[in-house]
């Protein structure tokens, strides 16, 4: 495989040490008025660095956060000295959005480098203005291009936070050395139900050190509280690094919130505010503040579920397993209704429209829950356990499982070919295979599911697996007890390359050292296929 890399970090150390009087060469034509520059106590500040995101042929998000109120400003190239920069005026950074900002660049070229600087002009008489930060991406190729992309999820759990004895959150620096033209995170961005304490004793009688802070010391329930997860996460310098070089496509999962959450949800005595539905509309707005993704039309603002086209051989098809649930239940229930919703019947119409439509040689489907693992939420009230994802046990497609049916029969007779589903959310890594030959339901065409995570948390699994749809294990890896810290290695990531040539994809399980733990290689189906863009 010919993979095209380049020299991201290279362009970020060149251009770090360049003074923001170099920005812009003529700041009075740009930001309409002269910019003053004075002391850093004085001027602006872009303290959560850069992010990038869903990531197109000719769009990417940019987004940035100031420490004060502020204009948000953005330059961007195919040249890394900027020598035909475009310039564009972005919005108020202000209290009402916690000080972030985004600009959704438009007109780019398809793949090519695409080079950023950004600063902060602030609203005081002297509009002075931030030092520049800088980023660099690789835009969305318009013809059959080398590709490779990652993917992890469950992102500072179980009270491990930054720790900088063990070097931070380790795993966001060996992702980036892979080069990869973007990252999925697979949801729990964030741990909101996670406090981080200054120290844990873990296994072996370590002890784990973080650097914590007030919003983070407690379960969040004001908007600050939730808005501080993200500022946490965004303290950690490999995280900073790797967002300045790694576009990102975000879903969401239940820890944004709270553990397991759904119209059944009871929460715990560390809550004062009980309300599920008030903390899910602060921690939405938290989210959406801070997560580098295009926001959604007004006829549904706050949508989650999206497709990211990337050129002729992958579509990315993000979906929402957590907003338009019914309550977790028992879910065995025989046929569909309000509490056996898991996607929620807009959504299943969208995704079935969005993979028919599809050209993309590969069809990503992106979920923040995988298909076919057991993961239970206690029992309910006769005893019965109850179950927070679509399997409920061995037997007929019953409860959520009749949405997963409904989907996947409908791939398989639409001819829709060369679907792969990428998860998260166990806190180990894993491979499947769903074969109808070994499944309860057999109206469907076979696929493959990679699992992997966490990042910076604690290790679980392996969990047990629901026949209904056949789920194989042809790979795992997990801890051999519950809860082991990051220093015992259990974190992971998965790398997908896809070669331009024979447009074969290949799969690959990763640990926190780099260290390649499984691959598969998997080749297109040809035999109904439809053509390219």
């Amino acid at each position: 495989m010919r993979y095209k890399s380049f020299d991201r970090r290279g362009f970020i150390a060149r251009t770090s040490t360049l003074t923001s009087t170099v920005f812009l060469s003529n700041p009075s034509k740009v930001l309409g008025s002269p910019a003053i520059i004075r002391s850093t106590k004085e001027r602006p500040v872009l303290t959560e660095g850069i992010q990038i995101g869903d990531v197109s042929e000719d769009r990417a998000i940019v987004w940035a956060r100031s420490d004060r109120p502020a204009r948000m400003h953005v330059e961007w190239d195919t040249h890394p000295m900027f020598r035909h920069a475009r310039q564009l005026r972005g919005p108020h950074q202000l209290e009402s959005s916690d000080f972030t900002g985004r600009v959704d660049l438009t007109g780019l070229p398809a793949g090519e480098d695409i080079y950023l600087r950004i600063l902060a002009q602030g609203l005081d008489n002297d509009r002075t203005q931030s030092e520049p930060i800088y980023g660099h991406f690789r835009s969305a190729p318009r013809r059959h291009q080398d590709i490779r992309f990652v993917w992890s999820g469950d992102t500072a759990g179980q009270g491990y936070g930054i720790n900088p004895d063990f070097g931070g959150m380790r795993l966001y620096e060996t992702m980036r050395k892979r080069k990869p033209h973007f990252f999925l995170h697979s949801g729990d961005t964030v741990y909101a139900d996670g406090p981080i304490e200054e120290e844990l004793t873990v296994e072996d009688g370590k002890t784990w050190r973080n650097i914590t802070t007030p919003e983070k010391s407690k379960v969040a329930e004001t908007l600050n509280e939730f808005r501080g997860q993200y500022r946490y996460n965004l303290l950690d310098e490999n995280v900073r690094r790797f967002n300045a070089e790694v576009p990102q496509i975000w879903q969401w999962d239940d820890h944004e919130v709270t553990n397991n959450w759904s119209d059944s949800k009871v929460l715990d005595d560390r809550y004062t505010v009980r309300n599920v539905p008030t903390l899910v509309g602060r921690a939405t707005k938290a989210f959406l503040e801070y997560a580098p993704l295009r926001l959604n039309s007004s006829i549904e603002s706050e949508r989650i579920y999206r497709h990211i086209p990337y050129g002729p051989l992958l579509d990315v098809f993000v979906i929402d397993l957590r907003s338009y649930r019914g309550p977790n239940t028992f879910n065995r229930q025989p046929s569909p209704g309000e509490d056996t919703a898991f996607m929620g019947r807009a959504q299943i119409q969208w995704l079935k429209w969005a993979l028919l439509r599809s050209k993309a040689t590969w069809k990503v489907i992106a979920a923040d829950m995988p298909v076919g693992l057991l993961v239970g939420d206690g029992t309910d009230s006769t005893g019965r356990p109850r179950w927070e994802n679509g399997a409920n046990g061995d037997g007929p497609p019953l409860g959520r499982e009749l949405e997963i049916k409904n989907l996947l029969r409908f791939i398989k007779r639409a001819r829709i070919e060369n679907t792969v589903w990428l998860t998260a959310d166990v806190h180990y890594c894993a491979a499947h295979y769903y074969d109808p030959n070994q499944a309860q339901f057999t109206d469907f065409d076979p696929f493959w599911e990679f699992v992997s995570g966490p990042i910076n948390a604690g290790s679980f699994g392996p969990n047990g697996l629901d026949n209904t749809f056949g789920p194989q294990v042809v790979f795992q890896k997990a801890p051999p007890a519950p809860n082991l810290s990051p220093l015992a290695g259990y974190q992971f990531f998965g790398q997908v390359d896809i070669d331009h040539d024979n447009q074969a994809m290949t799969v690959g399980l990763v640990d926190i050292d780099g260290q390649l733990l499984f691959e598969r290689t998997l080749e297109p189906s040809r035999s109904r296929k439809r053509g390219h863009r």
